[in-house]
C-alpha cells in the first residue's frame, strides 16, 4: 500500500533533521521528491535503493512547476510507491505543503506531515539571536518578502507597527525595497536587524548593522540565498554562541 510523506529539512544541517523524519528517509523511501535548499548531507540519508527527483524552486532560477510535482507525487503513489517530499524548513511554512495536500486530497490521495524545523526560528537561533525576548520582543511575526502567485506584497506598514520580531524568509533580492517600505512606515532607521545566509551550515555568514544600512552592508559581503532576514531589537543580542561546531567555524571563516 502506497504512502505519501511531505516531510520538513529542518533549516539545512543534517544533525537538525527530526528523528522521524531520519528513520522514514533510511527505511521506507521509494521516491524522493527533494527541493533545493535540501542539503546533500541529508540527501545521503537516504536509503540507496530510493530514486531522488531534484524538483527545486528558487527564485530567478528555473523552477519545477507546481503542478507537475503534484502529479508526480500522485502518479507514483498510485503506483504503489512510497512517495517521500523532501522540503527544506517546515512543509507548512512558506513550503507550499498546505497547496500539496489539497492537491493530494482533491486527487483521493492522503499524505502525512512530518513537522520540521522552519528557518525563521532555527537560522536566527545559530546566529544567537532569540526572536522573543522578555525585554524585547513579546512576540515574532513570520512573513515572506516575495508576492505570491496572485497575491499583494505583505502590508509592511502593519508590520512596521506591530511591535514583533520581524524575520524575512526570501527577502534578499527586494531587501532595499523592504527596508525603505518598513523605515516610511515608522519603523526607526536605527532598528537592530541581521541577515543570515545559509543558517546552520558550516558555510553560514551573518552581517549586523542598523535598518537602514542593512541592505548596503549585505551587498558589500556579498551574501547569497538562501537568506533570513531579523529586524528588531533583538537583531542586537548575542545569547549564545553559534551552533556551527568549532571545528566548522574555521571553514566558515
Amino acid at each position: 500500500m502506497s504512502k505519501i510523506y511531505l516531510i520538513g529539512a529542518g533549516p539545512g544541517a543534517a544533525d537538525l533533521l527530526t528523528l522521524r523524519a531520519a528513520r522514514i528517509l533510511a527505511d521506507e523511501a521509494e521516491i524522493v521528491l527533494a527541493d533545493d535548499l535540501v542539503s546533500a548531507e541529508i540527501l545521503a540519508l537516504v536509503r540507496p535503493a530510493a530514486r531522488v527527483l531534484k524538483v527545486g524552486k528558487r527564485g530567478g532560477r528555473a523552477s519545477t512547476p507546481q503542478g507537475f510535482i503534484h502529479r508526480l507525487m500522485a502518479r507514483y503513489a498510485r503506483r504503489g510507491r512510497t512517495v517521500v517530499r523532501l522540503k527544506g524548513g517546515d512543509p507548512f511554512v512558506f513550503g507550499r505543503g498546505a497547496e500539496e495536500v489539497e492537491a493530494l486530497a482533491a486527487a483521493g490521495l492522503r499524505a502525512e506531515v512530518v513537522p520540521g524545523l522552519t528557518a525563521g526560528i532555527a537560522v536566527p537561533a545559530a546566529a544567537g539571536i532569540p526572536v522573543t525576548h522578555r525585554a524585547h520582543a513579546h512576540g515574532v511575526t513570520l512573513v515572506t518578502g516575495t508576492a505570491g502567485e496572485g497575491c499583494g506584497e505583505p502590508d509592511w506598514a502593519a508590520l512596521a507597527r506591530g511591535g514583533t520580531t520581524l524575520v524575512i524568509y526570501m527577502g534578499l533580492a527586494r531587501l532595499l525595497n523592504i527596508a525603505a517600505r518598513l523605515i516610511a512606515a515608522g519603523l526607526p532607521a536605527d532598528t537592530p536587524a541581521a541577515a543570515i545566509a545559509s543558517g546552520t551550515l558550516a558555510v553560514q555568514r551573518e552581517v549586523r548593522a542598523r535598518l537602514a544600512d542593512l541592505p548596503a552592508r549585505v551587498a558589500a559581503e556579498g551574501l547569497a540565498a538562501p537568506v533570513i532576514i531579523v529586524v528588531g531589537e533583538v537583531a542586537a543580542l548575542a545569547c549564545a554562541q553559534s551552533l556551527i561546531p568549532p571545528a566548522d567555524q574555521a571553514l566558515a571563516a
